[in-house]
């Protein structure tokens, strides 16, 4: 064989492979999504009960939202979400743990050298041994200003700072590199050149083998925006019980396409400079009675509330919860109880996991959800059921949380600018 004949072979073979891998790319696929508390977490703690871990896991959402309501900017705080993904960094692959975020915009990572890092039980990303890896990014190029708080370090590169609501603090370098993903069908997706945070200081109280923040948000800098086209601005999700210990799914691309019987859709609603995945909410239904959603001071309800998969509880303005629960306790006829743990306001007793209680409905513009039991009532301790919605003090935002969203297939559109959702099983394949 000549040397032309084998170099036109080499670049058929190679254009055939780029040509598979996008087609594969655009047919979509799914990774899996782990369930902090789920056995198979690398946060998982033995030593709780599973009412421990629900009082864990509400104590976090409310940590969480306190800091999102008091503030103006994406001031989340990961160590809150509920959801972990396994991906690699580097040339050659380096396995980490991210915490998964639709309320975080930049995917960051601890990095070598560590000037000040949190405890992370799993070997921490060293840069210099990624040959793919580049973080001379200049700090007046566009890359680097698509980044709201970047500054220039003494060679002119760019650098980054996220700061946290409660006040822990992420910096380091503006980085390129390459992100690869493995599916569900045991194929792997490599995406070169991903702008991430590669972090020297970090002082989040995460603590374990988890590596950082995969942020799923509005932003720029945001896993899904940064995919783009090749993903053609979709994702879902299916989010089961963590009683169930089976491992939700994160669909990108055709994948993460809702379709079938069932299937209703509202549009997101964009705000300028936002993170956030806004929602017009026009009421609640419990049974019958209809609650309706307070008005905005410009005489409707758009974008009044986001969904959110970091916040377990789902949150609403004072007089819309207060309004949501007496509709409840009209129909519950159980004994009410305290919260033993402080947090919810309306619990019952209960001699039964299968109890019936009513089925709300939550009215957003142009779809009608139905939400699963298992997601607005949970178990606190052994016989107490606690209905699990929310008021927030400060602000006529609700936020959508993630119990509400179980066993619902969640997609999000972002050229078509529409959230749909489906009633699903996630505990089973769909």
């Amino acid at each position: 064989m000549t040397m032309h004949s084998f170099l036109t072979l080499m670049f058929i073979s190679l254009s055939c492979f780029i040509i598979s891998i996008s087609q594969a790319i655009n047919n979509g696929f799914s990774v899996e999504l782990i369930h902090r508390d789920s056995l198979k977490s690398p946060l998982y703690q033995p030593t709780q009960n599973k009412y421990q871990r629900v009082a864990s896991a509400l104590r976090r959402s409310i940590n969480r939202v306190n800091h999102l309501t008091n503030t103006p900017k994406s001031t989340v705080i990961p160590a809150s979400g509920e959801f972990l993904m396994e991906y690699s960094v580097g040339t050659p692959p380096f396995k980490i743990y991210g915490v998964v975020d639709t309320g975080s915009d930049i995917v960051w990572l601890q990095c070598k050298p560590c000037e000040q890092c949190y405890n992370q039980t799993t070997p921490i990303f060293n840069p210099s041994k990624s040959s793919s890896y580049k973080n001379n990014i200049p700090c007046m190029s566009k890359k680097c200003k698509s980044f709201d708080s970047h500054s220039c370090s003494k060679k002119k590169s760019c650098l980054y700072t996220i700061t946290y609501g409660d006040g822990s603090i992420s910096q380091g370098d503006l980085s390129e590199e390459t992100l690869t993903l493995d599916s569900t069908s045991n194929s792997s997706f490599s995406f070169p050149k991903i702008l991430i945070g590669c972090g020297h200081k970090n002082t989040l109280s995460i603590q374990g083998q988890t590596s950082g923040v995969v942020g799923l948000g509005f932003g720029p800098l945001s896993l899904i925006t940064q995919l783009g086209s090749s993903i053609g601005g979709k994702f879902s999700y299916c989010l089961g019980p963590e009683s169930s210990n089976s491992t939700s799914k994160l669909n990108f691309g055709n994948a993460a396409v809702v379709s079938g019987h069932g299937v209703v859709s509202t549009p997101l609603v964009k705000k300028d400079s936002s993170i956030f995945y806004y929602l017009s909410l026009e009421a609640f239904s419990v049974g019958n009675k209809r609650v309706e959603f307070v008005e905005n001071s410009n005489g409707g309800v758009d974008g009044n509330v986001f969904i959110d998969s970091g916040t377990t509880l789902t949150m609403l303005p004072y007089d819309v919860y207060n309004k949501l629960e007496s509709a409840v306790v009209k129909l519950v006829k159980l004994k009410r109880v305290n919260d033993p743990h402080g947090l919810l306001k309306l619990c019952y007793f209960v001699t039964s996991d299968k109890y019936d209680f009513p089925i709300i409905t939550a009215h957003f513009k142009n779809a009608d959800v139905k939400l699963h039991p298992i997601g607005t009532f949970v178990p606190i301790v052994d016989g107490i059921m606690c209905f699990a919605f929310a008021s927030t003090q400060n602000t006529n935002i609700g936020i959508f949380g993630n119990l509400a969203q179980q066993n619902l297939l969640v997609g999000y559109d972002l050229q078509q600018n529409l959230v749909s959702f489906k009633s699903t099983d996630c505990t089973k394949p769909y």
